[in-house]
C-alpha cells in the first residue's frame, strides 16, 4: 500500500502515553468464549467487552497528549483514516446523505470511552456512543506474529473495518440492533452480531474497491493481505486455536470463510446496496 507522502486526517486524538485509565481491569463478554486468544474487531456492542460499572458513560472530551510521538504508526493511521473519510463521503453524497467524519483514538494499554473503559486485549473496537474508533497499535504486532496476517493493507483493513461500524452507526443500524438485544436470546442476538460484523467487512471491501480505483494505492498483493487477514480472525478459526473445539452459537463476527466472502464481496463490487447480511426475513428490519 502506497502511503509515504499522502494526505493525512485531523480527526486522530493521540492519548499513548497519558496514562489515563490505568489500572481498569476487563473481564467477561467476548473474551471469555475464546480464553486469553484476543478477541478483536469489536465493533457495534462493546458493552460485551466494556467495562460497564460506571453507568451510563457521558461523551468524552478530546484528550490529546502533547507528548505523544509523531511516528510513522500515527502517520499511517492518519493516512487511512484520511482515505476512509473521502471515499465515505464520496459515497454518502451519492446516496443524499451527509458523511460525518469519526475520531479515531490512538491510546497504549487503558483507554475510557462513552461505551466504558477498556484495556488493549479488548482489540479495536468502535463505540457508538461517541462515534470514536478506539486503537492500541501493538495490536498490529499481535496481528502478525500471533496470527500470521502482517501487512500495510491487512492493519488498513482493521481500520476500514472499524470505519463500516461508523457506517453502520450513521445509518442507523447501531440503534435498531441495540433495540433488538432486550428481546433476544443470547444466541440468537449472537446470530444477529455475526451478520452485523459481516456488513461492517463488507463495507471494509467496498472502501478497497476504491482505494483501487479512485486512489490506485494498493495492488493484489494488498487485497491477499486483508483477505488473510479476514481468513485469521474467523470465529470457527479463533476457538479451534484457543479451545481446540468450535461452538457455532457463540459465534458473534462469522467463519473465516464468511468474512472473506463478505471482504470480497464488497471489494468487487464495490456497491453498498449489495452489503445486506441480514437477507433473512427474521432480521429484515435491520437492512439498510
Amino acid at each position: 500500500m502506497q502511503w509515504f507522502g499522502r494526505g493525512e486526517s485531523d480527526n486522530v486524538e493521540d492519548q499513548r502515553g497519558s496514562g489515563g485509565g490505568r489500572g481498569i481491569a476487563i473481564g467477561g463478554g467476548i473474551l471469555g468464549l475464546i480464553g486469553a486468544v484476543i478477541y478483536m474487531f469489536t465493533g457495534i456492542n462493546p458493552s460485551q467487552l466494556l467495562n460497564q460499572s460506571g453507568g451510563d458513560q457521558q461523551q468524552q472530551t478530546d484528550q490529546q497528549n502533547p507528548n505523544a510521538p509523531e511516528d510513522n504508526g500515527k502517520k499511517f493511521v492518519r493516512v487511512v483514516l484520511k482515505d476512509t473519510e473521502d471515499i465515505w463521503g464520496k459515497l454518502f453524497n451519492d446516496m443524499g446523505r451527509q458523511y460525518q467524519d469519526p475520531k479515531l483514538v490512538l491510546f497504549t494499554d487503558y483507554v475510557q470511552s462513552a461505551c466504558g473503559n477498556a484495556s488493549s486485549a479488548t482489540g479495536p473496537f468502535y463505540c457508538p456512543g461517541d462515534a470514536k474508533v478506539y486503537i492500541d497499535l501493538s495490536f498490529y504486532d499481535e496481528l502478525k506474529t500471533r496470527f500470521g496476517a502482517g501487512g500495510d493493507f491487512a492493519n488498513a483493513y482493521v481500520i476500514a473495518h472499524e470505519v463500516g461500524h461508523h457506517v453502520q452507526n450513521l445509518l442507523g443500524v447501531s440503534a435498531k440492533m441495540d433495540q433488538a438485544r432486550s428481546r433476544m436470546s443470547e444466541r440468537e442476538y449472537n446470530k444477529l452480531s455475526v451478520k452485523l460484523e459481516l456488513q461492517a467487512d463488507f463495507y471494509a471491501g467496498v472502501w478497497a474497491h476504491y482505494e483501487q480505483s479512485i486512489n490506485k494505492v494498493i495492488n493484489e498483493k494488498d487485497i491477499e493481505d486483508a483477505l488473510n487477514a479476514a481468513n485469521a480472525i474467523g470465529d470457527d478459526r479463533l476457538q479451534k486455536q484457543s479451545q481446540g473445539h468450535v461452538e457455532p452459537d457463540s459465534f458473534t463476527h462469522g467463519t473465516s470463510a464468511q468474512r472473506v466472502y463478505w471482504f470480497k464481496k464488497g471489494y468487487e463490487t464495490g456497491d453498498v446496496k449489495q452489503g445486506n447480511t441480514f437477507a433473512d426475513d427474521r432480521y429484515a428490519f435491520l437492512a439498510n
